[in-house]
């Protein structure tokens, strides 16, 4: 089972983007609930020198600057050394890149059965690749495009595997219905009121009350969609 208890902590060079979002909606109340932690961290903190340098120049040369491995050894470092005084359960290590392997809801199944994650989110030209070499993250990617930085890919890595930490959702079946919670399978089409908007209208079998025949109809709605938009399709688009 995924674990009741789930602590995020966040490595990037821009920490004031993740506040808006960690202060809204499910993930605000999950924090107030003692259910998720989220702590984000500045690489900056870690680099040395007069001003702090965390990127230089490739060698070979090209475009763009390159994260150094000295700063971000030292914070991956640091917070694992936390871990031992802490929670005795070393952080798993994430990296996001679009060079990773796809998240998808098996992915995220698995990320949740870890009670404490790091996530590495880059910039500009992305890491030396002895940070790859040297820590091991798992790669993760979002998908076959690619982000201004790591901390969009990071949110949606947390999204999705808080949904699965037992008490985050107010009904625990959202997650059990949603879609990709069985491989290739969507979730039903939904309605709410009112049952007549510009024409359209709810299908009469959700306003009768017979329950058994509504779960007939939305497992019947779930086939079909899965087989109108199979997931081999679904693995090129992102939302």
């Amino acid at each position: 089972m995924p674990a009741a208890r789930i602590r995020f902590d966040v490595l990037t060079l821009f920490p004031e983007i993740f506040s808006g979002y960690y202060s809204q909606s499910i993930l605000k109340l999950a924090i107030a609930a003692g259910l998720v932690d989220i702590r984000v961290r500045n690489i900056r903190d870690w680099a040395t020198g007069k001003h702090r340098q965390v990127d230089d120049r490739p060698f070979g040369g090209g475009p763009g600057m390159v994260l150094m491995p000295g700063p971000v050894f030292d914070a991956v470092e640091a917070l694992q050394a936390e871990t031992a005084t802490e929670t005795e359960v070393p952080a798993l290590l994430l990296m996001m890149t679009p060079a990773g392997e796809r998240l998808d809801q098996r992915v995220v199944a698995e990320l949740a059965e870890h009670p404490r994650i790091a996530i590495l989110c880059g910039r500009y030209e992305g890491f030396d690749d002895r940070i790859r070499q040297g820590l091991k993250p798992r790669e993760i990617s979002i998908g076959d495009f690619v982000c201004n930085g790591g901390e969009v890919p990071a949110m949606a890595v947390i999204d999705a595997v808080i949904r699965l930490v037992p008490g985050v959702l107010g009904d625990e079946l959202s997650a059990v219905d949603d879609s990709h919670s069985v491989p290739g399978r969507l979730e039903y089409p939904q309605y709410t009121r009112p049952r007549d908007f510009r024409g359209m209208t709810v299908p009469e079998i959700l306003l009768g009350g017979n329950h058994p025949e509504i779960a007939r109809w939305r497992q019947r709605m779930s086939e079909e969609r899965s087989r109108r938009d199979p997931p081999e399709e679904l693995g090129d688009r992102t939302e």
